[in-house]
């Protein structure tokens, strides 16, 4: 059973039927890079631009050349805030397990799907990566949805009773336990913190091996949410995203 929760079957336009992927990487501090995982081709990678002075860098973040993410963010229809730190995410996997090939776009798809990239319903995402309200999910009380008790005494999702998904990438409480990530360096893990909840995606998505391959890059978004109809609708979401982010 998949670590994390959703609430319905993805429908829409299929525009991927699981042969390629494009991934936007980050290959230095600020720097899109954008490459298709193809079956029969190795990725092709955009030049990417100058990183900026390492000297200056506090947090993980400010890896991240804020007028790229705004300008990126602005065609990709993305929030500033939010694509910092799904680029950031990707930066720290790419040190982390260079063999991952994951892309930011892709955990910028999940966010979209997930939370409207922590705006759904109004939500508003602060500058330190909170989303005002807070973000939860249904009961999991096995109606409707699967029946998961509570893990964790309502700490993280507020319900003593059932467990909630929760937060921007909506993590089950029980899979953020396995899972938690520091994504902006404040010593702190928390799935409602978009860094934090960013990194821990990305983490656990590359925990499936090499993501340049169509096959692991599937079972990896499969592995995040049980539906083939999910898969499909992340690879349409980051493959939009790929092309918007070309010019920047």
């Amino acid at each position: 059973m998949s670590g994390f929760a959703r609430f319905a079957v993805y429908g829409g336009i299929v525009l991927i039927l699981g042969a390629a992927v494009m991934l936007m990487r980050l290959t230095s501090i600020e720097a899109p890079e954008a490459r298709m995982a193809a079956a029969a081709a190795a990725p092709i990678a955009a030049a990417a631009p100058a990183a900026p002075n390492p000297a200056a860098l506090v947090a993980p973040t400010d890896r991240i050349d804020p007028l790229w993410a705004a300008q990126t963010g602005a065609a990709a229809g993305i929030p500033t805030r939010a694509i910092v730190a799904y680029a950031s995410a990707d930066l720290s996997v790419d040190a982390e397990q260079p063999g991952c090939g994951l892309g930011w776009n892709t955990i910028a798809a999940i966010g979209a799907i997930e939370s409207v990239h922590a705006t759904i319903d109004g939500t508003q995402l602060d500058t330190d990566g909170y989303p005002s309200p807070a973000i939860r999910g249904p009961a999991l009380n096995g109606r409707g949805f699967a029946a998961i008790a509570d893990t964790e005494d309502g700490v993280w999702d507020g319900d003593a009773a059932w467990d909630r998904a929760v937060g921007p990438m909506q993590f089950i409480p029980s899979t953020w336990a396995d899972w938690a990530a520091d994504g902006n360096g404040d010593g702190i893990t928390d799935p409602n913190q978009i860094d934090d909840a960013a990194l821990a995606t990305a983490r656990y998505l590359c925990a499936t091996g090499d993501l340049s391959s169509p096959q692991n890059w599937r079972a990896a978004v499969f592995s995040y949410n049980h539906l083939e109809s999910y898969v499909d609708d992340v690879a349409a979401m980051a493959n939009r995203y790929a092309t918007a982010a070309g010019g920047h």
